[in-house]
């Protein structure tokens, strides 16, 4: 165990300095995005937008972390556990920079937060040119590493320290936390000449969604339609495979950024036309026996499981309305009582809930105190075996909602009572053979 550890310290160290190598050779634009829901997201919006106009390369799948960041900067795959294959990237990471080879404009790294000073860390090598701050919720995940959920949002805020004299920070406006935070580092953003821009729904931001609506055919959901207002400019959209309001997010990000970079708002929305929500994070997918199912397994967050059960409800469909919940973990003293507000959330939104792990238990209990009748709960211990009961008690228009942290492997259920199991390499999330012999 010492060992693995020692050569994990070193391949980071490693990695690192190739990378910092990488950016000192090519010169690339940097935008980084942080924030406790929507990062992936985000990343994979500002790449469909940014890819039409300039050659730039994004953070493949959620490389995020202190290993992930030096990787998406030198193009690198995760070797997982294999030694060979950590060789393999060195070498060629050191090679990038001894031979000079084509290489992106621009880099759009995604940055997450698992432990303190990681973003401090980072900071002290990285320097950006645009920084996206997608949310800071009340009660945000990987919270049992931190004395607070303050601590953990200052760490995040390092992000924005990260820009460079001159550069642009896009924040969402319409988070509180966020705007407060903005308050008090205006007079930063100002010493160092940094544009801000804001994006969401309320009144005030410099690029504003508004009228979203869900679209229907043939009584099913297919996707949103919304306008967007930037320097007085409206724009309407339709986006195929969003469905829930707070999926706009990653696109309003998106198209602030490429405002900040003076592309044009119809341009950008063409270039959107492709943008699908990555594995995992509620897609719309086909379910056995013609049921529907919203699949939110890539991880969850008390305020990502609130919006995906604002999602749930105000959906219209056929059938009746099952929320599978998985536990969320890393919520430290907060465990209890969020899971006992999903509960009480859901019992609104559900006609059927099952959850799944021992402390989702605190869900089921409190729907139930909420009214939900004790027939329509069910909980399991693992997800397969979740996924195999559901499998009994789907009909023709049931809309499933599938959401749980990631160790909870609810992807596992939405195997189960999909439609086309045979694409599930394609659909779902964690199918990489290193999560499949978990």
């Amino acid at each position: 165990m010492m060992l693995r550890k020692i050569c994990r310290a070193l391949i980071i160290q490693l990695l690192q300095l190739e990378a910092r190598l990488a950016l000192r050779c090519y010169r690339p634009h940097l935008i980084g995005i942080t924030g406790n829901t929507g990062k992936t997201s985000a990343k994979d919006a500002i790449y469909a937008v940014l890819a039409k106009s300039f050659p730039v390369r994004c953070s493949a799948k959620s490389f995020n972390s202190e290993i992930g960041v030096p990787l998406s900067i030198l193009g690198r795959p995760n070797a997982w556990g294999r030694p060979l294959g950590w060789l393999k990237n060195l070498i060629a990471g050191l090679l990038l920079s001894l031979l000079r080879r084509d290489y992106p404009t621009w880099l759009i790294l995604e940055i997450g937060v698992d432990r303190p000073t990681d973003l401090q860390r980072l900071a002290k090598w990285l320097e950006l040119e645009v920084a996206v701050l997608t949310s800071l919720p009340a009660v945000p995940v990987h919270l049992e590493a931190f004395a607070s959920a303050e601590d953990l949002i200052q760490e995040k805020l390092t992000l924005l320290t990260m820009v460079q004299t001159g550069g642009v920070i896009i924040l969402n406006g319409d988070d509180e936390r966020i705007m407060a935070a903005r308050e008090k580092l205006n007079g930063n953003f100002k010493r160092l000449h940094l544009r801000v821009l804001t994006y969401g729904f309320k009144d005030g931001n410099n690029l504003q969604l508004n009228n979203e609506r869900l679209y229907y055919e043939n009584n099913r959901p297919v996707g949103l339609t919304f306008k967007v207002n930037y320097q007085g400019h409206m724009v309407p959209f339709r986006l195929t495979g969003l469905i829930g309001r707070h999926q706009l997010y990653a696109p309003a990000a998106a198209l602030a950024v490429g405002a900040a970079l003076n592309l044009n708002l119809v341009t950008m929305a063409e270039a959107l036309i492709a943008y699908q929500p990555p594995p995992g994070r509620l897609r719309l997918l086909r379910g056995l026996k013609d049921s529907i199912i919203l699949d939110d397994t890539y991880n969850a967050s008390p305020a990502a499981v609130t919006e995906a059960l604002k999602t749930l409800k105000e959906i219209t469909t056929t059938g009746k309305k099952i929320a599978v919940l998985g536990e969320m973990l890393e919520l430290g003293e907060k465990t209890i009582d969020a899971h006992r507000q999903i509960g009480r959330e859901a019992a609104l939104a559900a006609d059927l809930i099952i959850t799944v792990g021992v402390r989702a238990k605190f869900i089921a209990e409190a729907a139930e105190q909420k009214g939900i009748h004790p027939d329509n709960l069910k909980h399991f211990a693992e997800a397969r075996a979740a996924g195999q009961a559901l499998e009994h008690l789907l009909a023709p228009g049931d809309l499933i909602l599938v959401k749980g942290s990631q160790a909870v492997r609810l992807e596992r259920v939405v195997e189960e009572i999909m439609a086309e199991p045979e694409r599930n390499g394609e659909l779902l999330c964690r199918q990489e053979p290193e999560w499949q012999e978990r």
